[in-house]
């Protein structure tokens, strides 16, 4: 067996368990979140991150980036990486701020056909927002 052979078997190899895995991106089962004394903002989606400091709820903000820590761990993470860290596949969440708040709604609540999938079955609105709340306090990329 030459060595060209090899090389390329093991490229062949490597491309496939790689294109497995952005295949399966979005296959993941959602995770209940408990959002503790967090209010229930309801279901018509709001355009404006409520936990925000200085928005209607911002005296709630520590809180919701507790529940949203949670909430990323065993919704997001698995995909978009642990603290929003992206590996390259996935978007880098910390660089959110592209993303207005009425975008990043719409896009967790309903899904991307790409392989995100809607989670307005799954998670509340207060959850999602904790979610958003929590990404907004990681450091962004250096």
């Amino acid at each position: 067996m030459s060595v060209s052979f090899s090389l390329k078997a093991m490229v062949a190899a490597g491309l496939l368990a790689t294109a497995g895995f952005a295949m399966s991106h979005g296959d993941v089962t959602p995770q209940e979140v408990d959002t503790g004394s967090l209010p229930d903002l309801g279901k018509e989606a709001l355009t404006e991150n409520p936990f925000r400091e200085g928005n209607e709820h911002g005296d709630k903000h520590a809180e919701a980036v507790k529940v949203g820590k949670s909430g990323y761990a065993g919704n997001c993470a698995v995909c978009h990486g642990i603290e929003a860290m992206s590996g390259g596949l996935t978007p880098d969440l910390r660089e959110l701020s592209e993303w207005d708040d009425e975008y990043f709604i719409g896009r967790v609540m309903n899904g991307t056909g790409r392989g995100m999938p809607s989670f307005k079955d799954n998670l509340d609105q207060t959850a999602i927002w904790a979610i958003k709340t929590y990404v907004e306090s990681v450091p962004p990329p250096q």
